[in-house]
């Protein structure tokens, strides 16, 4: 299979969607890579380090688009991207089509194998290629909340860890999933006071058995987020429907009872964000403030830290990048059921249910759908 890696070029997006040691193990397999030059310019690999390992080097995405049968990439694809795509030519990377009408009509447009990172399940039905770049936001939540809670940005003014004989900073983390626990973990290791809010029972009892006495969990509701915002400095919302919309937990009106200068850093902005206030921000202009609550959205949090998070990503998406290769995408997704999961949209039908239950779009069974591809 001919496999093509575009330069990445949604706004400060410095990751790319395969290293040349990722690289290196697919030519091993008898396949072609080809990558747009300048494309690991931003992690640190030269068009020399992918010549040495045997790939292509192209002069522009036009010809990686036109010549591979697969395209490997990081983020959703752009809409001049969009029209670069083909009938049957794959698409793999996170595609985060709930919030994007867009986007989804481009690649039903397209008729090409769209296949998202963020909804393949492994055997424990846990989310493998979504729980890196998870991880790195998490930890990067606690990192960007501290930072605009200084003065300087509009923020309260406050240190997270706090100092002798000075509280530390009330940080509210809603959920539990990867995200939340590594969110919990730096912004104890920094010092603060954390809660999180948690739908699952068995989630806060975990983070209980972890964490110990460093952290208060409670079950989230409408009415514990409410009462928990007005005391939060810092509030993180970490919550996830694979493949659907965010659902909105704290609404405008709910601003005004927080503190003047509070931090809220929306990690599901990606999927259309979890607080009614949220829109899309890049790393160029991450925050806006709406009454005087500062707003860091930047719906590709990863991205600051691309050469951790590209080596993380790599990790995770090389076994599956080999079994579209080596299988082909037929039966590659017809020999695993998870993987079958991240198939979003094939030949222009939409073939993930919350994708379709969130754009009110008709959902085609994708068994039936590949079974009739040749």
């Amino acid at each position: 299979m001919v496999i093509g890696v575009p330069k990445e070029i949604k706004n400060n997006e410095f990751r790319v969607g395969m290293t040349p040691q990722s690289v290196q193990a697919v030519i091993a397999h008898g396949h072609q890579v080809m990558v747009e030059t300048s494309a690991g310019t931003g992690v640190g690999f030269t068009d020399q380090d992918y010549l040495d390992v045997g790939a292509q080097i192209k002069a522009s995405a036009s010809e990686v688009f036109a010549e591979a049968e697969m395209i490997v990439k990081v983020k959703e694809p752009q809409p001049t991207e969009c029209t670069m795509l083909r009938e049957n030519q794959i698409l793999f990377t996170y595609l985060h089509l709930a919030p994007d009408p867009q986007q989804t009509q481009q690649l039903i447009a397209s008729g090409a194998v769209c296949i998202a990172y963020e909804t393949v399940e492994n055997e424990q039905k846990r989310l493998p290629l979504l729980a890196p770049m998870s991880e790195v936001a998490g930890r990067m939540s606690i990192q960007v909340g501290a930072h605009f809670l200084e003065e300087t940005y509009g923020g309260r003014g406050v240190l997270l860890g706090g100092v002798t004989g000075v509280e530390p900073a009330e940080v509210l983390i809603i959920g539990a999933g990867t995200v939340g626990r590594n969110a919990a973990q730096m912004a104890i290791g920094l010092g603060a006071n954390v809660t999180i809010l948690t739908h699952r029972p068995a989630k806060s009892d975990k983070l209980k058995q972890e964490f110990g006495e460093n952290i208060q969990t409670g079950l989230s509701s409408p009415e514990s987020i409410a009462e928990a915002i007005v005391n939060a400095d810092l509030v993180v919302g970490a919550v996830l429907v694979p493949g659907a919309s965010a659902p909105k937990l704290i609404s405008k009106e709910q601003l005004k009872t927080m503190k003047p200068g509070a931090v809220i850093v929306d990690v599901a902005i990606d999927q259309g964000g979890c607080f009614e206030t949220s829109r899309p921000t890049t790393h160029q202009q991450p925050i806006y403030i709406v009454d005087g609550i500062v707003h860091y959205c930047v719906a590709n949090i990863p991205g600051a830290v691309p050469r951790t998070s590209t080596l993380a990503l790599n990790n995770a998406t090389l076994p599956y990048i080999l079994k579209l290769a080596d299988k082909g995408y037929k039966r590659a997704l017809l020999d695993d059921s998870g993987f079958l999961l991240g198939l979003n949209v094939i030949h222009g039908q939409v073939t993930c249910e919350n994708v379709a239950q969130s754009l009110n779009l008709d959902y085609k069974d994708p068994v039936k759908l590949l079974s009739h591809c040749n």
